[in-house]
């Protein structure tokens, strides 16, 4: 085993160092198994001891989505505060405005339930490309395509903690799919399509790191530089300004 997938196991198990054996060698897994997804680790010798991970198993998929929640939390939160409101390409009107909004807030909320139930983000560091908050349609496209990613990567997750037997888990990452679409639908309509367009999600791939490598095809970098043209943006920073609207309610899963 390598230097560095050592170094990255060490640091994994610090960080848990409070939970239990048995429990910090399944985050240990998911977090090398995701890392590996990422691209992180990069030409490492090891590789394909990275890959005999299981990629989609339950701890493995907490910790994708979670980090997907980094994502859109930064994403809704941003793009609203670059684009503004009033006429124009580059702003956003009112309806459009106050959904995005809205989400951000929901996003954050996913993110600290799937921390609550065990999930462990790989980085809070992303590189977003500068063509989503270029433009109003920049904007919504993303999230119209990145929304489509988090439905699909969310039935993967119903998937799998069904077939473990995680019932509690399963619905949660059914509620969490529901919101998503609703957020894909949203984001259609601001675009002047169909936002109802579908009588059931689709389930286009089965491999939750294929949601990672999804992400990463149009630009988006975690934890390092995109494919394209951006800048990086910090969760930590970006969670302290993400809008609260009163209107957004059923915070908590059931």
């Amino acid at each position: 085993m390598s230097d560095a997938l050592n170094l990255a196991y060490s640091g994994v198990d610090r960080e848990w160092s409070d939970e239990s054996a048995g429990t910090r060698r399944r985050f240990v897994q998911g977090a090398a198994a995701t890392l590996g997804g990422l691209g992180i680790f990069g030409l490492l010798s090891d590789r394909e001891a990275v890959a005999q991970m299981g990629q989609n198993d339950p701890q493995t998929i907490l910790n994708v989505a979670a980090t997907a929640e980094v994502l859109a939390t930064i994403v809704n939160t941003v793009g609203p505060e670059k684009l503004g409101r009033g006429p124009g390409p580059r702003r956003l009107d009112r309806v459009t405005r106050r959904n995005i909004r809205a989400a951000a807030r929901q996003e954050l909320i996913h993110y600290e339930v799937l921390r609550s139930i065990g999930a462990r983000e790989l980085t809070k560091k992303i590189w977003v490309p500068d063509a989503a908050f270029a433009s109003r349609k920049g904007l919504l496209t993303t999230l119209e395509a990145g929304d489509q990613i988090f439905v699909n990567a969310y039935l993967i997750g119903t998937t799998a903690f069904g077939n473990a037997g995680k019932g509690t888990e399963a619905r949660y990452t059914g509620e969490l799919m529901g919101v998503e679409a609703v957020h894909r639908a949203l984001a259609r309509q601001s675009l002047g399509k169909l936002g109802n367009d579908r009588a059931f999600m689709r389930y286009d791939f089965t491999d939750i790191m294929d949601a990672v490598k999804a992400l990463q095809a149009v630009g988006f970098g975690f934890g390092a530089k995109g494919s394209a043209k951006g800048r990086f943006y910090h969760f930590d920073e970006v969670r302290k300004r993400t809008p609260n609207p009163a209107g957004v309610n059923t915070r908590k899963p059931s």
